[in-house]
């Protein structure tokens, strides 16, 4: 029983503090437009991503948009949009979505593959 209270005051916690953690529409704009960010998804697909801040996705053999809408970061590859939550610390971000991490990657300045 002693586990079980533990465990649920840590998940009640825990729950408010990952709210928290996500980024403002202000702070994701500051930290990741502008920027190329590379990394991974939990589908197991990797990206590398310039976004311009003209709105304008680029990356190798392929291109989109962004947009911030509210406190999410939101991409259409033509198919329509999807929005995420950012999370990030310093030079990382995590791409949250309905309270699950469904991605991590590295911010680095500028357009560094020149895409």
């Amino acid at each position: 029983m002693r586990k079980f209270v533990l465990a649920a005051a840590a998940a009640f916690v825990a729950a408010p503090l990952m709210a928290a953690d996500l980024a403002t529409g202000d702070e994701i704009r500051a930290a990741v437009i502008g920027n190329t960010v590379s990394g991974g998804m939990a589908d197991g697909s990797t990206y590398a991503e310039f976004y311009d801040a003209d709105g304008a996705i680029k990356a190798d053999g392929y291109t989109g948009e962004w947009s911030i809408v509210g406190d999410e970061m939101c991409f259409d590859y033509g198919e329509g949009p999807g929005c995420w939550g950012l999370m990030i610390d310093g030079e990382m971000v995590t791409w949250m979505n309905d309270g699950e991490a469904e991605g991590t990657g590295t911010i680095a300045a500028g357009n560094i593959n020149n895409f």
